[in-house]
């Protein structure tokens, strides 16, 4: 069974949510930061402008629901390369915001949905532990796909090139770009932040990356923290073997650990923020993007 149908099947067992965009309370996507990240750093190493950018929030047709997302893309171009930015738990807030922005300052049309809108809005629950609990493990990962999917489609109607198709994600969306990867035959690259490996599969999880890799349409760079006390080291170790294992694009998949990196070291406004790991990975998913023809 491929994992499109295992998706699907998962889809199919979630009773339908409210749709109107009443569920979705923020005032603005890719402002401010989600309540449980509070207090952030006094501040944040990277600021990136958007001068010169089309950038801001869109609304992407997903079904029969308007998902809000941020997007920017250098002010009147055309065909531009698209990456997918799949956001942490607490949303799209600035710092993703602000990724996309570097995205498209680099020649992307890039684009970070908030993938939770149905089930809630990350970014009021101040405890990670209620946040998990009610919206982020009632998220259906054939929702997901799905609304990955539709924001090509979009891409694709703004005039973008969804031929060269990436996708990146941290943390909870780490785990998203290696199922993506596997899922959208037009992913070209992926880069994983740092994303959940393996773990008990349910009704709304049908599959893990570790047992995806066989479906990969584009190779994958994973960039983890070699302290990240959520993804002991002997995950990565499974997922590399399963990945020599795999089909060609799971062969060129590879792994950096960054040796003294905690889970988040991306992450600029928090503590966990290591400068050094965060450059190197940066560098890395620029360089890994451009290698597989996706700039």
């Amino acid at each position: 069974m491929t994992i499109s149908r295992l998706m699907d099947d998962a889809l199919a067992l979630v009773a339908p949510k409210d749709l109107s965009r009443r569920a979705f309370v923020r005032s603005s996507v890719g402002t401010g930061f989600a309540a449980a990240t509070l207090p952030i750093m006094a501040q944040t190493v990277v600021q990136t402008t958007a001068a010169g950018l089309d950038a801001g929030e869109v609304n992407i047709p997903a079904g029969n629901f308007n998902m809000p997302a941020y997007r920017a893309v250098r002010a009147g171009v055309k065909n531009a390369p698209v990456v997918l930015v799949v956001s942490e738990i607490f949303g799209v807030h600035e710092h993703i915001a602000d990724v996309v922005r570097r995205f498209a300052h680099l020649g992307y049309c890039a684009i970070a949905p908030e993938l939770f809108v149905r089930q809630g809005d990350a970014g009021n629950y101040a405890e990670i532990g209620k946040l998990i609990a009610e919206v982020i493990s009632q998220v259906p990962d054939a929702q997901v796909m799905t609304d990955l999917d539709a924001c090509v489609a979009w891409a694709g109607q703004q005039g973008m090139d969804t031929k060269r198709l990436a996708i990146t994600g941290f943390c909870w969306g780490g785990r998203i770009t290696w199922l993506y990867a596997a899922h959208q035959p037009a992913v070209k690259a992926g880069v994983a932040w740092y994303g959940r490996l393996e773990g008990d599969v349910s009704k709304l999880n049908p599959v893990h990356p570790v047992s995806v890799v066989g479906h990969l349409r584009g190779p994958v760079l994973g960039l983890y923290g070699g302290k990240d006390a959520g993804i002991p080291l002997h995950s990565t170790v499974r997922m590399k073997a399963a990945l020599a294992r795999g089909s060609a694009p799971a062969k060129a998949s590879k792994f950096v650990v960054y040796p003294d990196a905690p889970h988040a070291f991306h992450a600029d406004y928090r503590p966990s923020y290591r400068a050094e790991a965060a450059q190197d990975g940066w560098a890395r998913c620029l360089r890994w993007f451009q290698a597989q023809g996706v700039a």
